[in-house]
């Protein structure tokens, strides 16, 4: 048991009840993003977390089922969490395998701010770590067909804002040097360890090519592993090679081809509070570097994220920006990186 999760385990919480409630948000043309927010409530209060899955019907079949699951009691939050671990928490099987993880983020991590809360101290104090502000980064792609417009734009409104950019296989020599030029680009997200997803992007030596002439100095996350061509051009600059999508807990980052210098350590892909809490813990004694992602949330799990950036990894590549860069058309007052501290003096939250 790491130290970190000691110091959550033994929280008492009591639950009375719980309630779901659906969000839901156009976040482009082709992609209207639902989440759904577990409530649980006890003793006068409540604790939110956030369930990310990204297909719609897994949201619809919860809703339609209802809070049918046997979490009245009182317990720990090691107890909870371990009831938690023998419960069916879908009414039929998610749409894909990893959604699982998200939904037993969402109801450990309001676990966790019921039982703050109940507790009257905040996550912070209770770990003992002082939050510091969290810089940030927007992840977005250029567009189909890919091109300088939605990055140009965006740097007009925000001209200090930096980000993670998805290159495309329609990336040009001359759109790449256009965009290595603003000096906005923090990371490059390669996503060469999604498989059968709409964000997989075909293995190409000759765009790693391109990328690795145009940006010397980016983080590349996720680069396509297993292809000798491509082994061979990432080989000499894995120093600035991160990973993500493949990242479920300490046992994936000891599995890596080669020990990391930075790795996203994804709160709702990880699952369970004591396996996040063990990775942090990890990777801090490993002197492995961090950052945050999130997963286009709608409610209170986007300030979640950002309060455990400013705990654990303030200054990384946080790829958390605040909600209202996913709009489709941005608002003229967006806060700037980075964000100030804004925990609540209770709980698992992150005034937004």
């Amino acid at each position: 048991m790491s130290l970190l999760w000691q110091r959550l385990a033994g929280l008492e919480l009591t639950v009375e009840d719980y309630a779901l409630e659906r969000l839901e948000a156009k976040v482009s043309s082709a992609f209207t993003r639902v989440s759904t927010v577990i409530r649980l409530r006890g003793a006068g209060t409540d604790g939110v977390g956030e369930d990310v899955s990204y297909d719609t019907p897994d949201h619809d079949r919860l809703h339609e089922a209802g809070p049918v699951l046997p979490l009245t009691g009182t317990w720990t939050l090691e107890s909870f969490c371990d009831h938690l671990e023998t419960l069916d928490l879908w009414p039929a099987p998610p749409e894909r395998d990893a959604s699982r993880h998200y939904r037993v983020w969402a109801y450990e991590s309001a676990a966790l701010d019921l039982a703050l809360r109940q507790a009257g101290t905040s996550l912070h104090e209770q770990l003992g770590i002082t939050p510091r502000p969290v810089r940030f980064v927007v992840s977005m792609r250029l567009g189909e067909p890919a091109t300088m417009a939605p990055l140009r734009a965006r740097l007009d409104a925000y001209p200090d804002l930096r980000f993670k950019l998805d290159p495309t296989n329609d990336w040009t020599p001359q759109l790449a040097a256009e965009v290595a030029a603003t000096g906005a680009v923090v990371s490059l997200d390669l996503k060469g360890q999604y498989k059968g997803s709409i964000v997989d992007v075909e293995a190409d030596p000759d765009l790693y090519r391109l990328l690795l002439m145009a940006f010397p100095g980016v983080w590349l996350e996720d680069p396509h592993t297993g292809i000798a061509e491509i082994d061979a051009l990432v080989e000499p600059v894995r120093d600035r090679v991160t990973w993500d999508a493949i990242i479920h807990g300490i046992a994936d980052i000891q599995a890596l081809p080669y020990a990391p210098r930075m790795v996203n350590i994804k709160p709702s892909r990880l699952g369970s509070l004591r396996s996040l809490l063990e990775a942090y813990f990890y990777c801090d004694m490993s002197r492995i570097g961090m950052y945050g992602g999130g997963q286009f949330e709608l409610g209170p799990g986007r300030g979640q994220i950002q309060y455990l950036a400013s705990l654990f990894h303030p200054d990384g590549p946080n790829d958390v920006a605040p909600g209202g860069y996913n709009a489709p058309e941005w608002a003229a007052d967006l806060p700037h990186s980075p964000l100030p501290v804004v925990a609540e003096p209770t709980g698992f939250r992150w005034a937004s």
